[in-house]
């Protein structure tokens, strides 16, 4: 079952049009995995890496993209 939904312009965007895929952040301290973020491949074809707060280390530390 394709995945539909609709716009502001009321236009059916199907799930093919839909490019973004699931990652999940680990923190680098910790190994924990923290975050669940959505990324578009075709702009971003590498491993993203992003600082945010660590709730188990409690700073703010680099979380990297994980499989």
């Amino acid at each position: 079952m394709p995945f539909f939904r609709r716009d502001k312009t009321r236009k059916l965007i199907t799930e093919v049009e839909v490019v973004r895929t699931k990652i999940t952040l680990a923190c680098t301290e910790c190994q924990r995995r923290n975050y669940n973020m959505t990324k578009d491949k075709k702009t971003h074809p590498d491993r993203m890496e992003t600082k945010k707060y660590c709730r188990f280390c409690k700073t703010h530390t680099v979380h990297k993209e994980t499989k």
